[in-house]
């Protein structure tokens, strides 16, 4: 499970609301939670934060906290 999977795991958000909602379908969500591989855009991120009630800055926090800059 992906860090975004976890953060909304956490909160049991219902990812056929958040689909509803946002227009992101249910297996774009599905695969954003839980491939590592699959890459989610700065514009999902917002509609998913917005659409479980959370500012994007938190959302953002939480599943990107493990980066970090590299040391020259």
């Amino acid at each position: 499970m992906t860090d975004l999977g976890l953060f909304l795991s956490r909160r049991s958000v219902n990812k056929a609301e958040v689909s509803r909602r946002t227009g992101i379908s249910k297996s774009r969500l599905t695969q954003l939670s839980n491939n590592a591989d699959t890459k989610l855009t700065a514009e999902e991120l917002y509609k998913i934060a917005l659409s479980i009630g959370v500012p994007p800055c938190e959302l953002l926090t939480s599943i990107y906290q493990g980066v970090v800059l590299e040391e020259k």
